[in-house]
């Protein structure tokens, strides 16, 4: 009968839905991967009881899905204990051997520009050489723009990117580096281990970095961080233009790069030349 179903239809229909998230994708996955999250942060492994527990899910469904990972040897049961097994190790290696960051995020890049109509740039951490590398830029479509070329490198106090890598990096080297840091560049605001500290504390706290006429008048710039998704701080986005364009627009600015970056996070060094605007 048209738009009515008998009870026997109506029981199909449930038991064609069950196992689904609302959403519409099978819960079975989503559990699964639950499982391997879980796991990946407990050496020692994890009963199915706690198992059951950190998922919120029924034993015996967990269960199910449980024996045939261990069976093709994604787990490893170990006296009823879980723990990941040799298959998801070499997965997880087949995965990071085609590991591309700057790939990766480039498309949040190309929203972000699309968004904003300023200059989009990827920086990342170079520890030894103890700066800020630009590793991949997407220009402003503005005649008038910030533009430097891919692999140019700024002292991490001489920049927003900088001092946001500066801050997101393990205490313990971030206190080396204020301690022994020489200020050689020349930038439009005078810098000392005081203003730095405390900029650097800010930003911390701000979860962003931004200036305005810092490294040079008529420049400024905001930055977010990007993180992995074991909370490690990854690389630093930056929108960057003219200080005209961007006093008065700072704060939404902020907001639409911190939007992006958030859901960019969670996807993971050459000299360059000085650059500018033309």
């Amino acid at each position: 009968m048209n738009g009515l179903m008998t009870v026997k239809e109506q029981g199909a229909q449930r038991a064609a839905g069950a196992g689904r998230e609302p959403g519409g994708g099978p819960r079975s996955l989503t559990r699964i991967l639950g499982i391997f999250g879980i796991l990946s942060k407990s050496s020692d492994g994890l009963s199915l009881t706690d198992l059951s527990l950190e998922l919120e899910s029924p034993k015996s469904s967990l269960l199910n899905l449980l024996r045939p990972l261990v069976t093709d040897g994604y787990l490893v049961n170990d006296g009823g204990c879980y723990r990941l097994g040799p298959s998801i190790y070499r997965l997880s290696a087949h995965i990071l051997a085609s590991w591309d960051f700057p790939r990766l995020i480039r498309p949040f890049m190309e929203e972000l520009a699309g968004r904003s109509g300023e200059s989009v740039l990827l920086s990342v951490l170079n520890r030894d050489a103890e700066v800020a590398t630009y590793v991949e830029i997407i220009p402003s479509p503005h005649p008038v723009r910030y533009q430097i070329p891919v692999g140019t490198t700024r002292p991490l106090y001489a920049s927003s990117a900088g001092r946001l890598l500066l801050a997101y990096a393990d205490k313990a080297w971030r206190d080396s580096y204020l301690k022994s840091v020489t200020f050689k560049s020349k930038t439009a605001v005078p810098m000392n281990r005081a203003w730095l500290r405390q900029d650097v504390e800010q930003i911390r706290i701000a979860g962003a970095a931004s200036s305005i006429d810092v490294y040079t008048i008529g420049l400024a710039a905001v930055t977010a961080p990007v993180f992995e998704v074991d909370g490690h701080c990854v690389a630093a986005l930056t929108l960057a233009g003219p200080t005209e364009r961007f006093r008065h627009e700072l704060e939404s600015k902020k907001a639409m790069l911190l939007d992006v970056a958030a859901r960019a996070s969670g996807i993971v060094i050459a000299k360059g030349g000085e650059g500018g605007f033309y």
